[in-house]
């Protein structure tokens, strides 16, 4: 099944069941997703459909930060409530072995040796973790590999 299907069933379920909060965070998904897709004039396909959802968490981390630093916390634990409810949708994370294997894996690939080849590995590496990983964690591996 599609994301974009799941999510329209979701919403569906959610107007049947009286879940307001689900039903607006739903709402809020498919929205991204269909304002990205005129945007850009294009179908989205799962693959995009989980970066928009990346961002949309991305977005509620940095206002979760910004309202904790106003002691602003009603609000803060609206924006981690919202985001509960997206990652719903987000694969499973990797594990930090399992991103570690994956780097020595495009290492092997790519035959990167040096922090000069680190734009050369994440391009190798990006697509096979993107939506699966933290990217600022993924980053970090990758850096600390090609030093030592």
């Amino acid at each position: 099944m599609s994301m974009k299907l799941k999510l329209t069933d979701d919403m569906k379920a959610a107007m049947k069941s009286g879940d307001k909060h689900t039903l607006g965070v739903v709402r809020l998904i498919k929205a991204a997703v269909q304002q990205k897709e005129v945007d850009e004039r294009i179908e989205l396909d799962d693959t995009a459909v989980v970066a928009v959802l990346d961002k949309m968490v991305k977005q509620r981390k940095d206002s979760i930060s910004q309202y904790e630093a106003a002691n602003r916390e009603d609000l803060a634990q609206i924006e981690r409530e919202e985001m509960v409810v997206i990652e719903r949708y987000l694969p499973a994370k990797m594990g930090e072995a399992e991103i570690i294997a994956a780097i020595q894996a495009a290492v092997a690939e790519t035959g990167a040796t040096s922090p000069a080849d680190i734009g050369k590995l994440m391009g190798a590496l990006k697509p096979k973790v993107a939506g699966k990983a933290d990217m600022g964690l993924v980053s970090k591996l990758v850096k600390q590999q090609l030093a030592g």
